[in-house]
């Protein structure tokens, strides 16, 4: 008996220091999700390495670590700011009518320590996956001005434009209560970036190649490509990062990760292929350079539609995408602009083409919800209306505060470099350092 009593008091005594061993508390993060997040955090943060590649390999020798320097002092800066403010801004709650969003608890990331999301990812796997978005965004602007800008200026200017144009439109576009986001039964479609990211950083980047004006002695001048194995490279590394962009968009592990990422490797490899095709037909040879234009048209025309088109569609989408940005480059050798690394002429033009073109594949089941929420009918039309709404506002809206920007940064502290430090080459005449070990740095 008294065997018995100590039993039961030895019981007692390691349900008060061991709860857990019987009574184990049930997991509150989905492991899976959470894992396919962390690697797709990573993967969109590949990307801007693999930016600096494709740009830098694309300018003139004295020119290729300032430009390479542009992608990379992003992750600095926007890594540090996202962290202080850009995560409230663009995921807090309604502030200012709507036009930012605001949350004190988000400053410095400070109540997301304990903090699950619905998806049942720690928030601050979410908070970082999204922060790699941030980075990116101000960093493809460069490519429009690329050669001809001050250091400072830039890092100024991509502060300013990340907190004034990024935020507010990652909050309309995909923060829960942002009016874009509720805009129509399920919202402007924008998967993964292609108003937020690509339009508005291809129209900044128009804007900003206008006001500043072209590099001293364009076009007259060749401005040679400096080396193509880094701009491919680049590509390469654009088109591996571009899975976790997309299909970690869909912040899951499921059916949904599966077709974004689908339709993400079609639409590429269908943008490179037409992109060849088009001038070996014109030409009578493809290039690497038009091959790389290629895999980002592509990729940039489904980013916006990845969660809602089907394979065919991601084809289809695909070759129009080189058909247009092709278009779109020509148009600019005739303007005679100088939007050097063409970031207009694939990000915006290819953006836009994905926000509107992506409403005539949509997938059935997904315009049934969208009627049943409507409470009766949707059609394509209506949501083409939408769609052309949220890419217009965009349009307008990083147009106008870019173009305020760049006067303020340029009449502060300098944007465009004086012609001296111009012609001999931002590597040396800003950093100092020079690219190659060679002695010709023209």
């Amino acid at each position: 008996m008294k065997t018995h009593r100590y039993k039961i008091l030895l019981f007692l005594l390691l349900l008060q220091f061991v709860p857990g061993i019987l009574f184990a508390e049930e997991a509150v993060t989905d492991s899976g999700t959470t894992a396919w997040m962390l690697t797709s955090t990573a993967l969109v943060l590949l990307m801007v390495p693999g930016l600096a590649l494709f740009y830098g390999g694309l300018v003139r020798t004295k020119n290729v670590l300032g430009t390479m320097m542009h992608s990379f002092v992003a992750m600095a800066i926007i890594g540090v700011l996202w962290m202080v403010c850009g995560y409230a801004l663009s995921f807090g709650k309604n502030a200012l009518g709507g036009w930012i969003g605001w949350d004190p608890g988000f400053l410095f990331l400070s109540s997301l320590d304990n903090s699950i999301t619905s998806a049942k990812i720690p928030e601050y796997v979410f908070a970082m996956f999204q922060g790699k978005f941030a980075i990116i965004t101000p960093a493809l602007i460069a490519g429009a001005f690329a050669e001809r800008v001050s250091f400072r200026g830039y890092c100024l200017f991509i502060t300013l434009w990340s907190l004034l144009v990024y935020c507010p439109l990652c909050h309309w576009v995909w923060a829960s209560d942002g009016f874009l986001f509720n805009l129509g039964p399920k919202g402007a479609i924008d998967f993964a970036g292609g108003t937020v990211v690509h339009i508005s950083s291809g129209v900044s980047a128009l804007v900003a190649a206008l006001y500043l004006g072209s590099r001293r002695g364009y076009p007259k001048t060749a401005m040679q490509p400096n080396n193509l194995v880094l701009t491919l490279f680049g590509a390469g590394l654009l088109w591996v990062g571009w899975f976790g962009f997309n299909a970690g968009s869909a912040v899951a592990s499921n059916l949904d990760t599966a077709r974004a990422l689908t339709v993400t490797q079609v639409a590429a490899a269908s943008g490179a292929l037409s992109w060849i095709l088009f001038e070996a037909m014109k030409h009578g040879k493809a290039t690497s350079l038009g091959l790389a234009s290629g895999i980002l048209a592509g990729l940039v025309i489904i980013t916006p539609a990845a969660g809602v088109v089907q394979p065919l569609g991601a084809l289809i989408l695909g070759a129009l995408a080189s058909l247009v940005c092709i278009t779109a480059i020509s148009i600019k050798n005739k303007l005679g602009y100088d939007d050097s690394l063409d970031v207009f002429g694939i990000h915006g033009i290819a953006g836009m083409s994905g926000a509107i073109l992506l409403t005539f594949f949509i997938r059935q089941s997904w315009m049934k919800d969208a009627a049943t929420i409507a409470g009766g009918s949707w059609t394509t039309f209506q949501q083409l209306g939408v769609q052309a709404a949220a890419v217009l506002i965009t349009v307008m809206y990083s147009a106008l505060i870019t173009w305020g920007l760049v006067v303020l940064v340029n009449k502060t502290v300098g944007f465009r470099l004086n012609e001296k430090s111009e012609k001999a080459g931002i590597d040396q005449s800003t950093h100092g350092e020079q690219g190659y070990g060679l002695l010709n740095l023209n």
